[in-house]
């Protein structure tokens, strides 16, 4: 494999402009990047070295016309120049899209559940109010399988607005 991608990592959350960076070797020195949910999907390119490894970096800017309608994307880069007959080097990502998940998201802060706590209770300390522990959910749904079940020590993700 010749497309190392270091960030953004799996289950990722992510804002706008979503950053990626790794290492990789491209056939033509340049990498393919997509960003889809299955509604949309936003793509272009970035450079590379050719003739050995090299670091890549690219901000992928989401559009506000992009139609994305679920706060999971998938990031994938590709190097569609590699000729030959196996498939492109390929790696795709699956991230969780802030901006979906909470309008005017921009960031989010990480938070230590305590014995006692409540998705409830702490999206009332954070939001003001209770009923947006969704929002909280949906920004650990990989972490949060049932919103009535977390535990002391776990490490949530509280998004933010700007």
């Amino acid at each position: 494999m010749n497309i190392d991608l270091l960030q953004p990592k799996p289950f990722d959350l992510v804002g706008n402009p979503i950053l990626i960076a790794g290492n990789a070797v491209a056939f033509e020195g340049t990498l393919s990047y997509s960003v889809s949910e299955g509604h949309d999907e936003v793509t272009g390119f970035t450079t590379v070295g050719s003739t050995s490894i090299r670091q890549f970096q690219s901000a992928i800017d989401i559009p506000a016309s992009t139609a994305f309608q679920l706060s999971r994307l998938f990031v994938t880069v590709s190097d569609d120049t590699a000729g030959g007959e196996a498939p492109p080097p390929m790696v795709t990502v699956p991230v969780f899209y802030g901006p979906m998940i909470l309008p005017g998201y921009a960031g989010f802060q990480p938070y230590t559940v305590r014995s006692g706590d409540t998705l409830s209770a702490i999206a009332r300390r954070f939001y003001g109010d209770a009923s947006r522990f969704t929002v909280i959910v949906e920004a650990n749904a990989h972490i949060i399988s049932n919103p009535n079940v977390i535990f002391p020590g776990q490490q949530l993700r509280i998004p933010v607005t700007g």
